[in-house]
């Protein structure tokens, strides 16, 4: 039995990239995000901010969604 294109449900890949400071903070942050279902989507970067004298983490995350059309209005955190 096949589908029709119709029946179908729209699929599109949403993109966040997750910052903040190298702490716990930061990594409840993507842990909060892994179990809403982003996944990883390559390596962390790490730079240091001399005025604030810390280390900012970097972390970029991406997330299938159906049924959802793209706009720059989308809350992509409350995905």
């Amino acid at each position: 039995m096949s589908t029709s294109p119709l029946s179908m449900k729209k699929r599109s890949t949403v993109y966040r990239c997750l910052t903040g400071p190298d702490d716990a903070s930061f990594c409840h942050k993507v842990s909060e995000a892994l179990s809403k279902g982003w996944l990883l989507y390559g390596s962390p970067t790490l730079t240091f901010d001399p005025v604030q004298g810390r280390v900012i983490c970097g972390q970029a995350v991406t997330k299938e969604v159906e049924d959802v059309t793209y706009s720059p209005e989308l809350k992509l955190g409350q995905l």
